[in-house]
């Protein structure tokens, strides 16, 4: 594991990976997102983890791409430049893929391939003041790796423009896009994080793994080829144990078993 990033682990099952290379503004390269990938694929076989949280250390969540590797890219050859993006997208698919709610808390500026990520996850925070850009077309390039989780995201109307103009857009903007659900001040990010991250606690851990595959694949078949998928889905969770308790505590007006203590809002 590499310094670059920082793992926490609360009592709740909640995991925090911090970028943590502040002296760069935490930019990318090969071993930052090597270690973030092998670090998402392992938690993913954990049932324990509740919510998987990226976040920035310092005042920016990530700058994107290292100057020093993208210099040292422009010598790689064109089998070299493959395996490299191999990398990166490895880390994009494991944030993507991961089994159980995923959180960014975007402490600051998420531009390139940082601003990309943000695709991958479930719920976005950001700080009012953050930019945001798809910046590879002032490069030379292209947003080839983050646009299979970027365009969905915003929608091709937004990705026709900011994939092509690469321009900086600010967090507001950002919210109104899609790429991020909510923005606050920055000295309000902890308290609203830590509401987002309450309510993803007050629901069942298995329905929401279960609600993600449901998305996964709803996105991929239309109405009528899911609805057999859909009817499956409900009948087995209802009859199952998480399903039963939820529906008794909602009757006996009580927090359902899974919550870390405290009550669930049921407005």
């Amino acid at each position: 594991m590499t310094d670059a990033l920082l793992i926490d682990r609360d009592d709740r099952g909640v995991v925090t990976l911090t970028l943590n290379r502040p002296d760069v503004r935490n930019a990318f390269n090969a071993q930052m997102m090597q270690a973030i990938g092998e670090v998402v694929d392992d938690l993913a076989d954990d049932g324990g983890v509740r919510a998987l949280v990226l976040t920035g250390a310092g005042t920016v969540f990530s700058a994107g791409a290292d100057l020093n590797w993208m210099s040292a890219m422009r010598d790689y050859s064109f089998e070299e430049n493959v395996a490299d993006s191999r990398g990166f997208e490895a880390m994009l698919r494991a944030v993507d893929d991961f089994p159980a709610p995923t959180l960014a808390r975007v402490n600051g500026h998420a531009l390139g391939g940082a601003a990309g990520l943000l695709g991958c996850v479930d719920i976005a925070v950001a700080v009012r003041g953050s930019l945001f850009g798809f910046t590879e077309v002032r490069l030379g390039i292209a947003p080839a790796m983050i646009s299979a989780y970027v365009q969905p995201r915003i929608g091709t109307s937004n990705a026709r423009r900011y994939f092509l103009t690469g321009e900086r857009f600010d967090a507001d903007r950002a919210r109104e896009i899609g790429l991020v659900s909510e923005v606050c001040a920055a000295d309000d990010l902890d308290a609203t994080f830590g509401q987002v991250v309450d309510a993803v606690l007050a629901a069942g851990p298995t329905a929401q793994r279960e609600t993600k595959q449901l998305i996964r694949q709803i996105d991929r078949l239309d109405r009528d080829a899911s609805r057999e998928l859909r009817l499956e889905l409900i009948a087995r969770l209802r009859v199952a144990d998480e399903g039963q308790e939820g529906m008794r505590a909602f009757f006996d007006k009580r927090p359902p078993d899974w919550i870390p203590g405290g009550d669930t809002d049921r407005d």
